[in-house]
């Protein structure tokens, strides 16, 4: 991402022009360590102090859905001891963050494939969302054990069981049912898709609902993203021209 612009609090952007919804690709907390001669745990746990600011960064400018790209189908190909350290981070966010998503009226969600996590990690998670559920000043979208491909995978599946069972007339399947089958169903897609560490991909995040996503890389690494980057891309966002194919 390649900006000149700084601002320094939130009074430089434009209200009418907040994205409704914004999805982070958090990359690069095992280079982040790396570069520090530290093991890549230390990375992530860095990383999970920045997700604590961005979060509340993103409340306090008005953004109505965060989506965060957390642990990916793939990850769980990872060695298993950073397996493990990734989940029991989690749980102590889930535990540690409870009061700061009460306080500032945040209801967590999760999307994916979150029976494959550990069943300690599970429950907590449920427990949390249930906590949560009647909070409606942000919905925080963790992404769990998710994969693009696996979801829309999961969606034909479930049209074609309710189409050979006459639920659903083939005639009737439209993009807006296939959005309602996804794990978003019922949430606008995102306006805003943010990739750090300057990676040129989108590795099988959202790949149906980032249709016309504005997209915007930037070559921090997670652990040092921070705030005034994030009002630097917002205020980018808000100088773009948002088409949707037309002229």
């Amino acid at each position: 991402m390649n900006s000149n612009t700084s601002p320094d609090n939130y009074a430089e952007l434009d209200p009418a022009k907040i994205p409704a919804h914004v999805a982070i690709i958090m990359d690069g907390n095992g280079r982040w360590a790396k570069k520090r001669l530290a093991n890549r745990v230390r990375g992530h746990e860095q990383g999970m102090e920045v997700v604590r600011k961005i979060v509340r960064a993103c409340r306090k400018t008005g953004i109505s859905i965060l989506t965060l790209y957390a642990f990916s189908t793939e990850n769980w190909q990872r060695p298993k001891p950073e397996v493990t350290a990734l989940m029991a981070l989690l749980k102590r966010f889930l535990k540690t963050e409870l009061n700061e998503m009460m306080d500032n009226n945040i209801r967590l969600n999760a999307i994916g494939q979150t029976e494959r996590l550990p069943e300690g990690v599970r429950e907590l998670l449920h427990k949390t969302m249930g906590m949560t559920e009647k909070n409606d000043g942000m919905l925080l979208n963790l992404a769990l054990s998710y994969g693009g491909r696996a979801e829309l995978t999961r969606m034909v599946r479930d049209i074609a069981v309710k189409v050979k069972t006459g639920t659903i007339d083939p005639d009737s399947i439209t993009p807006e049912l296939i959005s309602d089958h996804l794990y978003t169903g019922g949430m606008a897609d995102p306006d805003l898709l943010i990739r750090t560490s300057g990676e040129m991909r989108i590795s099988n995040f959202l790949l149906w609902q980032i249709a016309y996503a504005e997209i915007f890389i930037t070559k921090t690494l997670w652990p040092d993203f921070n705030r005034d980057e994030l009002m630097s891309i917002l205020k980018e966002y808000q100088d773009r021209e948002r088409r949707f194919g037309k002229v």
